[in-house]
């Protein structure tokens, strides 16, 4: 695929990136993506390797190598090579049900996979699925499709992340009716308020849902199941349900002064900015949320980093980010070979921005908080950090990160974003369904299935792999739809 000798004629290019000091003045995406000729360049890139890991998914080490959604990549990559463009974009719908999701936020699972990282630099496919699919919708490519024949089955789909919108659609399009239930205000979930706008514009997501609209989903926003609505009611209004509410509890940190003002999960405050900036159609940043405070991050990952970038467009005095783990490597160790996913120190946007802002890396690793001191009104204004040290354990062998004693430091703390990922699905949203949990909270179905152990009941997502990534989301929404088909019609063509 792609041109026979690209890999050896053009060097990876990717988007022109906004300097930091420039793309902290607000929350606007600030990649400039490549011009269409020189994005078929990098699509010449793609080698014609005879095992595409790229398009896998596999899991190796631990780990999943290649892209879970099994998308087309060197079929893809070639039809940018050759410009052609509309071929390119259904292929790519053939797997994928939100390329403009997945080519902004997605960790690149197909580039950490492709053999152009043996002897170089992967080729840019994250990059080239974001042209096909903008250039679809700026040529009018993408529109509604809407069902000829309803099958006269209802599905109620509780969540409206990636998981849920990838189940709805596939669904509706099959014909069902089809019903997302959001507790929010407004549509998208962990798109909506987990991933801030200079990652993922929210327009982007207005724009497929104002889609699933027209193809005859029905949205239904600030409704609670198991809250507003009972489980009974709703079981007895729709043939299927599909609980994808996410993994959204929060690990929280239990240490002396957690009960301090100012200390918040990181998810409540990314929620937060975003719902005031959206609520001021983005004409004001909340600038009160951060402006002149000194700020924790507690936890590394995407959230952190993102938490990290957004208190510098706040106005923060500082910003700290505590990971409990070593520093990774620069480059792979020995026993972390190609096609595993590379865990090597990556330096994100938020981190680049600091360093730019501040003069230094955020983060400090192989550290944590051990306590955090209240000033007179009961607000956060110190916190007691804490040098960690990996020991293994007699009795069972595992590896930890255990406090050292004289390692302790104060700092100024004004502000407190806890980032430690989550632990699970919520707790009344499964006790009302009654549906069984695992020992982290994931809701249980038979190995590779998605029905519940309770009739009826199906799930998607991180409520039933646990805390993951968009990709992985949006596979689950798919393959979640293709079983409530089969159980609903006898057989299934999704």
């Amino acid at each position: 695929m792609g041109k026979p000798t690209g890999f050896l004629e053009y060097e990876r290019e990717t988007a022109c990136v906004l300097p930091p000091k420039v793309r902290i003045q607000n929350f606007k995406e600030f990649k400039i993506p490549l011009n269409r000729e020189k994005q078929k360049q990098q699509g010449a890139r793609c080698m014609a390797c005879g095992v595409p890991f790229c398009q896998s998914g596999m899991m190796i080490g631990g780990m999943a190598s290649g892209c879970p959604l099994h998308n087309l990549v060197p079929e893809t990559n070639d039809l940018v090579y050759t410009g052609n463009w509309k071929q390119a974009y259904l292929r790519l719908i053939k797997t994928n049900s939100f390329p403009e999701f997945t080519s902004r936020v997605c960790p690149a699972l197909c580039e950490a996979a492709c053999t152009c990282n043996l002897d170089g630099e992967a080729v840019s496919t994250k990059e080239n699925e974001r042209a096909i699919i903008e250039t679809a919708f700026e040529q009018g490519w993408v529109v509604p499709k809407i069902p000829k024949v309803r099958t006269g089955k209802s599905v109620a789909v509780i969540g409206s992340g990636p998981a849920g919108l990838a189940a709805a659609q596939q669904l509706n399009r099959r014909g069902h009716s089809v019903t997302v239930f959001e507790r929010s205000d407004r549509i998208g979930g962990l798109l909506r308020y987990g991933i801030p706008n200079m990652k993922l514009e929210k327009s982007v997501v207005d724009r497929r849902v104002r889609l699933m609209e027209e193809e005859g989903v029905n949205f239904v926003t600030g409704t609670n199941i198991g809250v507003d609505i009972r489980a009974e009611e709703l079981m007895k209004k729709f043939d299927r349900v599909i609980l994808a509410c996410g993994a959204s509890k929060p690990r929280d940190i239990q240490v002396p002064g957690r009960e301090s003002e100012g200390i918040y999960f990181a998810v409540d405050f990314l929620s937060r900015v975003t719902k005031k900036l959206q609520d001021s159609n983005f004409e004001k940043i909340p600038y009160e949320l951060a402006k002149g405070k000194h700020v924790i991050v507690i936890g590394g990952g995407d959230t952190g980093n993102d938490c990290v970038g957004t208190a510098i467009r706040l106005g923060a005095a500082s910003v700290t980010q505590l990971e409990m783990m070593p520093k990774p490597p620069q480059e792979r160790a020995s026993d972390n070979p190609w096609p595993q996913w590379p865990k090597v120190l990556k330096t994100d946007y938020g981190q680049e921005e600091a360093i730019a802002v501040f003069g230094h890396d955020p983060r400090i690793y192989q550290t944590t908080v051990a306590e955090f001191i209240p000033d007179k009104k009961g607000h956060v204004s110190k916190a007691k950090l804490i040098r960690l040290k990996s020991e293994t354990d007699k009795k069972t062998g595992r590896k930890m990160m255990v406090p050292q004693e004289g390692t302790e430091e104060v700092i100024k703390a004004d502000l407190v974003l806890i980032a430690a990922g989550f632990t699970g699905s919520e707790k009344y949203v499964t006790d009302a369904f009654g549906v069984e949990v695992d020992a982290r909270s994931n809701v249980r179905t038979k190995d590779g299935e998605y029905e519940t152990f309770v009739s009826r009941i199906f799930t998607a997502g991180d409520m039933r792999r646990g805390q993951s990534l968009v990709v992985w989301a949006i596979r689950e929404g798919r393959e979640a739809a293709r079983a409530v088909d089969e159980s609903l019609m006898g057989y299934t063509n999704l």
